[in-house]
C-alpha cells in the first residue's frame, strides 16, 4: 500500500517540491488506492501532466489536484479502450442472422438488401459506463467505476398512471416496463406514422439583443397587460363599465387591476394592493380587503376583476373577485381584427372528426440529464435506449442539458467548453437516436436558463442547431415555446414557474372542501394567459421586459401544457371556465430525469383527440 512518505520521496527524487504538503499527500494516497497505482507510477503521471501544461514551476500545489484527477481519468479511459480493441462488434447483419435462424456457415452465400433505418433492430439497453468512453469530455468518477445510478435496483417502474391501461399496452406501455431492461431478446421496432409538426414562432430568435430593457419598458409591459385584460372583461358583456377603484363611491363598482404587495416581503392579508390602469383610470394603488370572500387565490402580478365598494376612497372591499380572462380558447384580444377573424374561421373549420384524428404519442423528459457525481449522461443514455424499445412519435427533451448548477460545471473542472460538451454528450446522442430510428420520429429540444452553453435570459431563444439532413427531425424551441403536432397544441416552459408561484401565492378555501394545490398553481397560467404571470419575478430569474410581453403570452389554451418543476411530478387535466364552454388542458410535470446521484422520472403520454381520453404514465428511470 502506498504511503505518504513513499509518495513524498518520489516527488523529491523527480525534482518537485510540495506546497500544502499534508493536503497534497493525503489526496495522492487516495488516488493511488482508487486507481491501483504505485508511488512511482503516480509521480510519472504527474510529470506527464506537468509537461502537458508547459509549466516551468517545479512545485506541486493543492489547487492543481482537480486537474490532475481528470488527467488520471483520461489515462484510465485510454487504457481500457486499448484493452477492448480486439472485441468483436456485432453488426445488424449478425443480429438478422440470429433472429431469422440463418445458419452461420451459409450466411456468406446469401445476398440481402440493406434494411431501412426505421426497421433496424433495437439493441439491448445501453451500458451507460461503456458508452461514455466514446465521449472524451465526461468527467467525474473513473470510467471503470460503477456509479450509484448504474447500481440502482429497480428500473423503469411506473409511479403513476392515468387513462385506460389496456389502451396504453397497445402503445407499448405494458405491465412489464420495469422488467424490460432484463429482456435479452432483441425485438424489431414497429414502424410508426410520422407526426406533423408546426412551430409557433412567438419567442426571441437566436442571437437576439437582450438585457437592454429600461424602466419605461417594464412600465409599458405592465400597463399593456392590465389594459388587455380590462378590454377583455368589458368585451365579454358580462360586466359593467370600468371604474377607478381609487375614487370614493357609495355604490358598488367594477374595477380591473394587478395584485401588488405593499412592501418587500411576501403577500399577506394586510398587504394586498390593487393597481389600476394609468391609461384608463388613475393608475393608483388602493388597499384591497378580501375578508368578505370565502374563496380566492392570488399572487403578485395577477390581473383580476373586482366588484366591491370604496366609500372612503382609501380601501376597496371586494364582494367578488374574478381571476379568469373571459376568452374563448382560440381568441386573442391583442391581435388585429383580420387575424382574429382568420382564427375564428379556423376554429369553425376544425370539425369533430379532425379533432378525433388528432392523436400523437410523446416521451417527455426534463433535465438535468446527468447525475451530480459525474458528466457521463447515463440517464440520457437510458432514456434514449427506452425510446428505441418503445418509440414515440415525438421525443420532447426539456433543459437544462449542460446544467450550470452541476458541481463539475460550477468548479470548472472540465477539459472542454460548455458548447463542446453539449454537442458531444447531448446532440451526438440525439443524432444517433434519430439516425437509428429513421424518419418516423421527431425530437424537440427546449433550453433552460440553467444551460451553461446558452443565453441566460428569459424569455429565451432556441438553440442554434443545424444538422444537415436532420433539421426536419431535430427541432429547437424557444423558452417558453408552443408547437402543434398532429393538430395537438402543446405549450412548454422550463422555468420552474410552479415553484415560484407556490412561494408567493396566498389562498383561502371553504373549510372541509378538498383542494388540489398543484392543479390550482398550474391553472393560474391558463387563467392569466401567460407562461409567467408572476411579477415582480425573483432576483434569480433573468427577466427581460423588452422581449417578454409577446413571448410569454398564451394566445390560445393548449391541449397539453408542459411545466417541468422540482415539485412533485404529476399529470392532471385542468378545466378553465364553467359548464360546456369550459376549456380543458392536460398539464404535465415530468419531474427531473436525474435527482442528485440517483434516477428521476419521465412521462410517456398518448393524446387521443381529447384531454379526457389521454393515456399517460410517469416512469422512474
Amino acid at each position: 500500500m502506498a504511503t505518504s512518505e513513499d509518495i513524498k520521496k518520489e516527488f523529491i527524487r523527480s525534482g518537485f517540491t510540495l506546497v500544502e504538503e499534508d493536503e497534497i499527500l493525503e489526496t495522492c494516497v487516495t488516488l493511488c488506492i482508487n486507481y491501483s497505482l504505485k508511488p512511482s507510477e503516480l509521480v510519472a503521471s504527474w510529470e506527464i501532466y506537468h509537461l502537458n501544461r508547459q509549466s516551468t514551476d517545479q512545485t506541486v500545489k493543492n489547487d492543481e489536484m482537480d486537474g490532475f484527477l481528470l488527467h488520471l481519468q483520461n489515462q484510465q479511459k485510454e487504457a481500457m479502450m486499448k484493452e477492448e480493441a480486439g472485441l468483436h462488434t456485432y453488426s445488424n447483419r449478425d443480429v438478422d442472422m440470429l433472429l431469422d435462424g440463418i445458419p452461420e456457415d451459409t450466411a456468406d452465400e446469401i445476398v440481402t438488401t440493406p434494411t431501412n433505418k426505421s426497421q433496424r433492430l433495437v439493441p439491448d439497453s445501453f451500458d451507460s459506463v461503456s458508452r461514455s468512453r466514446d465521449y472524451g469530455y465526461s468527467t467525474g468518477k473513473s470510467v471503470g467505476h460503477v456509479t450509484p445510478f448504474g447500481q440502482r435496483g429497480e428500473k423503469f417502474v411506473v409511479k403513476f398512471r392515468i387513462g385506460d391501461v389496456a389502451a396504453q399496452s397497445e402503445n407499448g406501455d405494458n405491465n412489464d416496463v420495469e422488467n424490460s431492461e432484463d429482456d435479452m431478446i432483441i425485438k424489431k421496432v414497429q414502424t410508426r406514422r410520422r407526426c406533423s409538426l408546426k412551430v409557433n414562432g412567438i419567442g426571441p430568435e437566436p442571437g437576439c439583443r437582450f438585457m437592454y430593457d429600461k424602466t419605461e419598458d417594464k412600465l409599458n409591459a405592465l400597463e399593456k397587460r392590465i389594459v388587455r385584460h380590462a378590454d377583455a372583461f368589458v368585451a365579454s358583456g358580462l360586466y359593467e363599465e370600468l371604474v377607478d377603484p381609487a375614487v370614493a363611491s357609495q355604490r358598488s363598482i367594477f374595477a380591473v387591476g394587478m395584485i401588488c404587495c405593499d412592501g418587500e416581503g411576501h403577500l399577506n392579508d394586510k398587504s394586498i394592493l390593487l393597481q389600476s390602469s394609468a391609461e384608463r383610470t388613475s393608475g393608483q394603488r388602493v388597499p384591497l380587503d378580501l375578508n368578505r370572500l370565502n374563496q380566492f387565490s392570488i399572487f403578485p402580478g395577477q390581473i383580476v376583476a373586482v366588484e366591491g365598494q370604496n366609500p372612503s376612497g382609501h380601501y376597496l372591499t371586494a364582494s367578488k373577485l374574478v381571476d379568469t380572462l373571459p376568452l374563448t380558447p382560440t381568441a386573442d384580444v391583442d391581435l388585429p381584427p383580420a387575424k382574429k377573424q382568420n382564427l375564428d374561421q379556423e376554429a369553425l373549420t376544425l370539425t369533430d372528426e379532425s379533432r378525433e384524428n388528432s392523436e400523437v404519442s410523446f416521451i417527455i423528459a426534463s433535465g438535468p440529464f446527468t447525475t451530480q457525481d459525474n458528466l457521463l449522461f447515463e440517464p440520457l443514455n437510458e432514456l434514449l435506449a427506452h425510446a428505441k424499445r418503445k418509440p414515440p412519435q415525438l421525443l420532447v427533451l426539456l433543459g437544462p442539458f449542460v446544467d450550470s448548477e452541476h458541481p463539475e460545471i460550477e468548479k470548472g473542472a472540465v477539459d472542454a467548453t460548455f458548447s463542446e460538451i453539449f454537442q458531444v454528450e447531448v446532440i451526438r446522442r440525439v443524432q444517433e437516436y434519430v439516425e437509428f430510428m429513421g424518419s418516423e420520429v421527431r425530437v424537440i429540444l427546449v433550453p433552460s436558463i440553467r444551460d451553461a452553453n446558452h443565453d441566460c435570459i428569459f424569455p429565451q431563444p432556441p438553440f442554434d442547431i443545424h444538422i444537415p439532413d436532420l433539421e426536419h427531425q431535430i427541432t429547437s424551441l424557444s423558452n417558453p415555446g408552443t408547437f402543434e403536432a398532429n393538430q395537438v397544441k402543446v405549450g412548454c416552459c422550463t422555468v420552474d414557474v410552479l415553484k415560484h408561484l407556490s412561494v408567493e401565492e396566498i389562498s383561502r378555501n371553504p373549510s372541509g372542501v378538498p383542494t388540489d394545490r398543484m392543479a390550482r398553481l398550474a391553472s393560474h397560467l391558463l387563467r392569466q394567459r401567460s407562461f409567467y404571470p408572476l411579477y415582480p419575478p425573483p432576483e434569480s430569474l433573468p427577466y427581460d421586459s423588452s422581449i417578454a410581453p409577446q413571448a410569454l403570452r398564451i394566445s390560445s389554451i393548449p391541449d397539453i401544457l408542459l411545466l417541468p418543476s422540482k415539485m412533485i411530478y404529476f399529470v392532471k387535466v385542468l378545466s378553465i371556465g364553467e359548464g360546456e364552454d369550459a376549456a380543458k388542458c392536460v398539464c404535465v410535470n415530468p419531474g427531473r430525469l436525474s435527482k442528485g446521484e440517483g434516477a428521476g422520472t419521465f412521462v410517456e403520454l398518448t393524446y387521443k383527440g381529447d384531454p379526457e381520453t389521454v393515456h399517460a404514465s410517469i416512469i422512474s428511470i
